[in-house]
């Protein structure tokens, strides 16, 4: 799944789709964000960083921490993500 394809669920009416949109949204952006900094540890990067990787490091902590509030209300609520 990419961004675009979270376009219809974040425009429902329904809020449980408009919670999966920014799940689905959330975990792709972390996604590519591990993988680079796998990368940029691995030395494998095909480019330089323009911050410190620590900054990056931290911005996948807190969202490694949102997905999972997320996950937690999803399974409260039943949501299926």
């Amino acid at each position: 799944m990419e961004l675009k394809d979270t376009i219809k669920l974040m425009n429902s009416d329904d809020y449980k789709e408009r919670f999966k949109a920014e799940y689905c949204q959330t975990k792709i952006r972390y996604d590519k964000l591990h993988k680079m900094l796998v990368k940029y540890e691995a030395k494998t990067l095909d480019f330089e960083l323009s911050c410190p990787p620590e900054i990056l490091e931290k911005r996948a902590c807190y969202m490694g921490n949102y997905l999972r509030t997320l996950e937690v209300r999803a399974e409260i609520e039943k949501i299926e993500l």
